[in-house]
Order: C-alpha cells, then sequence, then structure tokens
C-alpha cells in the first residue's frame, strides 16, 4: 500500500504542474475579462433568479428536470461537503495558511468560470441513448465542437466516472465517527478500528442505496433542504468560535496573506508549492473548471443559458470565499493545528472537528459530526448522478445500472481506506476532468460572449421599458 501510495503521489505531482494551474486559473483570469466582468455585476441579478423572482419568459416550453434552486443545491450539495471542512484542514496542514489565499484567487476566477461552464452545459444539452436531454462538459464538447473532439468527451467521461467515487466523502466521514463518537464510547480504538469502519460502511452502504433508487426527483428534493439547513447551522457554530477567539483574527488573516507569499510552512521552502496546495484544494472545494458542477446545472428547467450561469456564479462565493474561510478561521483562530503532533493522529475532518470539539463546551464535535454526516451524504447522493451520467455517456444505460452498484460498493471500500490513497486518486481524477472542461470552455467562450451581449441587452431593454411606463403612470 505504500508503494501503491508514493506512485500515486508522483502521479499527482505530475498533473498538478504548472500547465494544469495555469489553465484553471489563467482561463479563470481570461474569462473574468472577456466576459467584461459581467457576472460579479450582476450577482443581484442572480440571487433573484436562484429564488424564482425572475422566470423564463414561456416557462411552460422550458427544458430541463430541475429548478433554478434545486440546480444550484445540487451543485453545492457536491461543493459544499467535506471539500470545505476537510479540504481546507489540509490545505493548512500541507501548504500552510498561506494556502487559503490561493483558494480565495481560484473562487474569486471561478466566478467567471463557472459562469462559462454552466452557460454552456445549457445552450449545449444532448440527448442520451434514452432520448432524454442531458447537459454537461461531454454533451457541450459532443455538441458545441463536434464529433472529431469527442475524445476530450470521453476523457471528461472517464475521470468523472472515478473522481466522483464515494470514497473520500464516506472515508472522512466514517473517520470523524469514529474519532468523536466510537472511541469515547470504547467501540474502537486509535490502533484497531477495522471492525467499526467496516460497520459503519456497510449502514452508510443500506441508507444511501434507498435514497438512490430515488434517483434525480429524490436526490433533489433531499439536496434543497438539507445543504441550506447543514450549512447555516455549520456558519453558526462558526461564528460562535470565531466570537469567542475574536482576538486572534486579525493574526490568523495576517498568517493567510503573509504566508501566501512564502513557503516556510512548506517542505523545500518554495512558495510555488504553497499556491499549488491552494488551487488544488480549491478546485476540490468549489470545482470550478472541473466541470461535474455543469452536470447539475445542465440539468435546469431553463432555455436561456446566460440564466443559468449567472446562478452558478453564486457557488464559489458560498462554498469557497464564506464556509472556506470560516473553517479556516476556526482552525487558526483556536490554535488546534499546533495539537496537531506528529503522534497525534488527527488529519483532514478531524483537525477541523477538533477546533469545535474544544471550543463548543460538551455538543461541538456531535455538532460537526451531523453537519459532516449530511453534507458528506449528500454529496454522495450528487456525486453518484454525475457518474451515473457519465458511465450512461460512454456505455450506455444497461452500463449505468452496473456503475451504480459498483459506485455504491464502493462506499464500504472508502471506509477502511487509507485517507493518502483516497486524497490522491481524488486528486488524479480531478485533474483528468479539469483539461476537456477548461480546452472546450476556452474553445466556446465567445459562444457564451455573444449569447450574454444578447440576454443582457434584453435586460436592459426591459428595464429602460418599464421605468418609462412607471414616468407614464
Amino acid at each position: 500500500m505504500e508503494t501503491i501510495n508514493i506512485i500515486l503521489s508522483q502521479v499527482v505531482a505530475f498533473m498538478w504542474g504548472l500547465p494544469l494551474v495555469i489553465l484553471l486559473v489563467g482561463g479563470g483570469l481570461f474569462f473574468v475579462f472577456h466576459s467584461g466582468f459581467k457576472p460579479y455585476l450582476y450577482l443581484k441579478h442572480a440571487l433573484d433568479i436562484t429564488l424564482g423572482k425572475v422566470q423564463d419568459e414561456d416557462r411552460a416550453k422550458s427544458q430541463g428536470d430541475v429548478s433554478h434552486f434545486q440546480a444550484l443545491m445540487l451543485a453545492l450539495s457536491g461543493t459544499l461537503g467535506l471539500g470545505n471542512i476537510s479540504g481546507v484542514a489540509v490545505a493548512i496542514t500541507l501548504g500552510g495558511a498561506g494556502a487559503i489565499f490561493w483558494m480565495w484567487v481560484t473562487a474569486l476566477v471561478g466566478v467567471a468560470t463557472k459562469f462559462y461552464t454552466a452557460s454552456l452545459a445549457i445552450k449545449y444539452r444532448g440527448y442520451d441513448r434514452n432520448g432524454h436531454l442531458q447537459g454537461g462538459p461531454m454533451y457541450v464538447i459532443r455538441e458545441g465542437l463536434g464529433k472529431k473532439w469527442l475524445p476530450l468527451a470521453w476523457l471528461f467521461s472517464i475521470g468523472a466516472m472515478f473522481g466522483a467515487l464515494p470514497i473520500f466523502q464516506i472515508n472522512q466521514l466514517v473517520q470523524v465517527l469514529r474519532d468523536f463518537i466510537a472511541i469515547p464510547q470504547g467501540l474502537a480504538t486509535t490502533s484497531e478500528h477495522f471492525t467499526f469502519d467496516l460497520a459503519a460502511g456497510l449502514i452508510l452502504f443500506a441508507l444511501i442505496t434507498s435514497i438512490v433508487m430515488g434517483k434525480l426527483s429524490r436526490i433533489a428534493a433531499v439536496t434543497s433542504r438539507v445543504v441550506p439547513f447543514m450549512v447555516a447551522l455549520y456558519l453558526v457554530m462558526t461564528l460562535y468560535v470565531l466570537a469567542t477567539h475574536i482576538e486572534h483574527i486579525p493574526s490568523s488573516l495576517l498568517a493567510i496573506f503573509s504566508g501566501a507569499f512564502n513557503g516556510d510552512s512548506v517542505a523545500g521552502g518554495f512558495v510555488g508549492t504553497v499556491i499549488l496546495i491552494g488551487v488544488q484544494r480549491g478546485a476540490f472545494s468549489n470545482e470550478a473548471g472541473i466541470g461535474t458542477e455543469s452536470l447539475a446545472h445542465g440539468a435546469a428547467k431553463t432555455n436561456e443559458p446566460i440564466r443559468e450561469g449567472l446562478v452558478a456564479t453564486l457557488g464559489p462565493i458560498v462554498d469557497t470565499l464564506i464556509v472556506c474561510t470560516c473553517t479556516a478561521l476556526a482552525i487558526l483562530t483556536t490554535g488546534v493545528l499546533d495539537l496537531n503532533s506528529p503522534g497525534s493522529g488527527l488529519t483532514g475532518v478531524s483537525l477541523t472537528a477538533q477546533a469545535f470539539d474544544q471550543n463548543i463546551p460538551v455538543v461541538g464535535g456531535y455538532l460537526l459530526t451531523l453537519v459532516v454526516f449530511f453534507l458528506s451524504t449528500s454529496t454522495v447522493l450528487t456525486f453518484w448522478y454525475y457518474g451515473g451520467k457519465c458511465a450512461h455517456f460512454l456505455f450506455g444505460p444497461k452500463f449505468e445500472k452496473v456503475y451504480v452498484w459498483f459506485y455504491l460498493t464502493l462506499i464500504v471500500v472508502g471506509a477502511v481506506t487509507s485517507f493518502s490513497i483516497v486524497i490522491n486518486v481524488i486528486d488524479i481524477m480531478y485533474a483528468t476532468m479539469a483539461i476537456p472542461t477548461m480546452i472546450s470552455t476556452l474553445l466556446l467562450a465567445p459562444k457564451v460572449k455573444q449569447a450574454a451581449k444578447e440576454y443582457f441587452d434584453r435586460l436592459a431593454a426591459d428595464k429602460k421599458a418599464l421605468e418609462q411606463g412607471q414616468e407614464q403612470i
């Protein structure tokens, strides 16, 4: 296992090298300027669309399966999970506080990236082998670029099938259940916990299987209710911790900004490593440029690509700029990272859980366990949908059914697998998805810009007509 982990680490280092960082961050900066900053100027309009205050002119003829709000919640359930709780802890542990700054950078440029990818997911929807209309990077590539570009669509689909596997979410969920419930209750020990991990994996397998059989409509119903409540609870918990450590917030923010431009906290002292870790974990957090979120936004019930693109811009703001920042400050202000000595065994989600367990009396660890449980399981549900659609695209509906059971079986595997192997596999698959997503989006960017010009011109004309009508009254 150690040899496998070393090989995987080397593959991750190669795939997440400078070219991919340039593609994600540089591509995002291109979208920022190419869009004329429109995604940032129309954030209020994006919120109005999400909340249902703006309707398509002919909603009855709009194609799709879920509302704008449900599409955003579906996308957020894939990003608002352990990437924001465990991923932030991993970023700080590996890259120091400065890695958080580069997560912010990926989120800021990710607003523009998601505007483009989600707009394309609606503009270039295609029919699957069952004749159902679908969205996502593989359909964008096939419908927008043509069949000669299909190898890119296949590459994305393979990456998504394996990158969406539940091993990371389940691994971290079982870890927090073990550290904050099983071990204190004597159900497991730090050295012997395989039996508990396996039992937890089997229970989660049964629970998630019962929901997955309900397919997209049930998943959208679950995530649209669970995600907002869990995020609100997590933010309340974080604000309480920050309020009790308010005197440490300035120094924590200073550590983030100063650490972003020096490599003192990483092996070798190379600032490029800090940037790499921040971009890597930022991409894992908000998935901007990865393409998975387009699978959710492509299911929205609308014929207006730009409207769904605007809805998608809210994702990086919520999951990285707000939730990830709260997690980072909770870790930094409470000083739990100093407690993470080599012998403590605290990694990933357990490090974040320590901040709440030590600073919210009695219930802190249990509350975070509750949040992690619901966010991780909702992420697993959403990722099942992502992986299943990609399996269908590649091999058809019969293989999709096989993939579903393979996916569910990996719930048990994830519960008992090494965390380091899990994180390396996911990082490799995310890089595999990012390459075709960013290339296709860059090639089709002029189509989005043209559609955006037409949409915002109509919006301005409607606003002017409304103002003239009010003056006449």
